[in-house]
């Protein structure tokens, strides 16, 4: 990246698509965040997705490199998305020959988002990194990645680390368990059960909010909720330590705001099941870059 070039980063999201222009030294300008759904609705998600780009692209003419980051699977050679479970619209379609197609003079750049976060964190934290660390976002989903050897880890036909999607309890996957639903449906499920005083009402929807706001002020319940969670994604990363054999772990997401409560019960897990050769290296901790991590990680595409 040259002293002042701009990167366009894209973050598409079930919800939203934003994006910004990225220096090199992280900074977001010009940044816009447009309706997912809105995009769905006009049966061309991908023909919105041009045009907004070279709309955005008029008063940057001397931004060559677009990033974009995606919600789901992408096919080895990063031109199609296999499997996009927000976004059906875009399965099966070669987005990095319709880009390149209608603007020739560009260079696109697609990843999976977790991908793209982890790179955007390994580029854009103030904080050193290690050359091998992996990355788990916490929220609607679990999303996790790896950088070995300072480069993604994308597995033998381009979509590993799916630890979301690994094998749990009760017969769930762990993102089913302990994504932004599943933490909704253990404390309704444990709030039945639970006795005690607590601030939660039993009366309303539970907000995972404000369970964390709850947890903050010393309520039993929350607490003992977000060490369950811990656990349980503690397990998970049993296995990802386990198989990659990587030692240090950085959480981020929505539900990282949970982060020094899920931490006593993940701990819990990985002390019980792993050897002193794991434990010795294993170093966990809560991802900086917060919601700027899609788009940060998007634009980190370009410069890889």
């Amino acid at each position: 990246m040259g002293a002042n070039e701009l990167y366009l980063g894209i973050d598409v999201g079930g919800n939203h698509v934003k994006m910004g222009f990225v220096d090199k030294q992280g900074n977001i300008s010009d940044f816009i965040s447009h309706s997912t759904a809105e995009w769905k609705a006009t049966n061309d998600f991908t023909q919105k997705l041009i045009e907004t780009i070279a709309f955005r692209l008029i008063n940057h003419k001397n931004v060559t490199k677009v990033g974009i980051g995606l919600p789901g699977t992408i096919n080895k050679e990063r031109t199609t998305p296999i499997e996009i479970p927000s976004i059906p619209e875009l399965n099966g379609v070669n987005i990095h020959g319709r880009l390149s197609e209608a603007m020739p003079d560009r260079q696109f750049f697609l990843e999976n988002d977790a991908n793209a976060a982890a790179l955007g964190e390994y580029h854009y934290a103030n904080v050193p990194l290690p050359e091998d660390f992996l990355f788990i976002t916490l929220g609607t989903g679990i999303g996790s990645a790896a950088i070995m050897d300072k480069k993604l880890f994308i597995g033998g036909s381009g979509n590993a680390m799916e630890l979301g999607h690994i094998v749990s309890r009760n017969h769930h996957r762990l993102e089913q368990n302990i994504g932004k639903q599943g933490i909704l449906n253990l404390a309704a499920e444990r709030l039945e059960q639970f006795k005690g005083h607590t601030v939660i009402p039993r009366d309303q929807p539970i907000s995972a909010t404000k369970m964390v706001v709850a947890a903050e002020t010393g309520d039993v319940f929350c607490k003992q909720l977000f060490f369950e969670v811990g656990q349980i994604l503690g397990e998970g990363l049993v296995a990802a330590i386990r198989v990659l054999d990587i030692g240090h772990i950085i959480i981020g997401g929505g539900l990282s705001a949970s982060f020094d409560f899920i931490m006593p019960g993940v701990m819990q897990e990985l002390n019980y099941y792993l050897t002193p050769y794991y434990l010795n290296k294993l170093f966990i901790n809560k991802a900086v870059l917060g919601n700027d991590a899609g788009l940060l990680g998007a634009a980190s595409l370009c410069n890889q």
